[in-house]
């Protein structure tokens, strides 16, 4: 087993005494930063854009994510000569199960210094996380590497959850927007024209869809984080295993959450019934000419589909030229139910409990996960530190 890329899988690792020496464990401290962040550049950006600059933004964006507030959680590896062996961030969460509080380990990126690590940081930093006190451990965007030891270590794998929807609504700029993302030196003026002419000859085959969910009792609105923090652990009541959030986490939650600027500003919306009674809310990030991009979305009881009409009609209207999202069980009936929908293995959704009754409730699907409870909300999943 090689962890150099992973980015979860936890487990009991044998030969403990062997372990510690070669190295120890322990939490992440402001002194970590630069090497760590130094570290997340090298294996998951562009090498090229390391940089003083690109270091520095990327150690104050942790610092804030895993060392502002409580003690952290995160856990770096240090081998016997002082060095920095390996890092896994881990944000730590509250779930509520039949009334029981557990603890929980959000578990972010993990990686290993190939260059100085012999295969001993890996296992260290795994054992060292199940010795804490948390009562689950989750992750939302594990690599194929990860998913390959994660069974023996007991983790339940969501299938449905490990993929991503795409929905297109102007093929041309889309393929425009990925290479741009991809390559952002790419001139406008090379890809814009191509990318209205194919939208015009699709136009027909790409344009809005009829939405046999929408209901004239049910109408949309724009709403801001507040009004998201209070409606969203109401409308997630439903589930068994569900978030207990305490005053104030939420919150900052989202404000974390919007300094994320890959796909453009974080938007809240919400639909009501005649009544004004809201019967669900999303959010998600967008601009005109860019792929919006879904962080959360949630509904009571049969409205799903509406939720999901909305929360597409408004990316349409703002100017987005398609819409992606982690999947849900939930919703995957009514997702089939869109023309112009695909979908691709995104990032492993796995869980790992001792708690018998949260293993159940996993087994039947019955956990609220992804979305604000995973890591994919955090910069470190998508921005470029080293960009002006």
């Amino acid at each position: 087993m090689n962890p150099v890329s992973a980015k979860a899988g936890p487990g009991k690792v044998a030969g403990s005494s062997a372990l510690e020496s070669h190295g120890s464990v322990r939490p992440l401290a402001a002194e970590d930063l630069e090497r760590v962040a130094a570290l997340f550049l090298m294996k998951f950006r562009h090498p090229r854009r390391q940089r003083d600059r690109a270091i520095a933004r990327t150690a104050d964006y942790m610092r804030e994510l895993y060392l502002d507030g409580d003690e952290s959680k995160a856990l770096v590896q240090i081998d016997p000569q002082g060095r920095l062996g390996g890092f896994m961030g881990v944000l730590k969460a509250r779930y509520e199960l039949n009334g029981r509080a557990l603890n929980a380990a959000i578990i972010g990126p993990f990686m290993t210094d190939s260059s100085i690590d012999h295969g001993w940081a890996g296992p260290q930093l795994l054992r060292s996380l199940h010795q804490g006190e948390f009562d689950l451990y989750l992750t939302d965007s594990a690599n194929r590497t990860s998913l390959a030891f994660a069974r023996p270590m007991k983790y339940q794998l969501l299938p449905v959850h490990c993929l991503e929807w795409t929905c297109i609504f102007r093929p041309g700029a889309m393929a425009a927007a990925m290479l741009r993302r991809k390559w952002p030196g790419l001139p406008r003026l090379a890809l814009d024209p191509c990318a209205r002419a194919f939208d015009a000859l699709s136009k027909k085959r790409f344009g809005p869809p009829v939405q046999p969910s929408s209901s004239q009792r049910i109408h949309r609105e724009p709403i801001d984080a507040a009004q998201f923090a209070k409606w969203l652990p109401t409308l997630a009541s439903d589930y068994a295993l569900r978030p207990s959030w305490k005053d104030g986490e939420l919150p900052r939650l989202l404000a974390l959450a919007a300094e994320k600027q890959a796909d453009g500003p974080l938007r809240f919306g919400g639909i009501y019934d005649q009544t004004g009674r809201m019967l669900g809310c999303y959010a998600f990030y967008g601009q005109t000419g860019g792929i919006a991009n879904l962080l959360q979305i949630q509904s009571s009881g049969s409205h799903w589909g509406a939720a999901l009409d909305a929360l597409i009609a408004t990316a349409r209207d703002l100017g987005c030229v398609g819409i992606t999202g982690q999947t849900q069980s939930r919703f995957m009936s009514q997702l089939f139910g869109y023309k112009n929908v695909f979908f691709h293995y995104a990032g492993g959704t796995m869980v790992r409990s001792g708690v018998a009754e949260v293993t159940e409730a996993v087994r039947s699907g019955d956990i609220f996960i992804g979305g604000v409870m995973g890591d994919r909300w955090t910069r470190l999943s998508s921005d470029d530190f080293g960009r002006a």
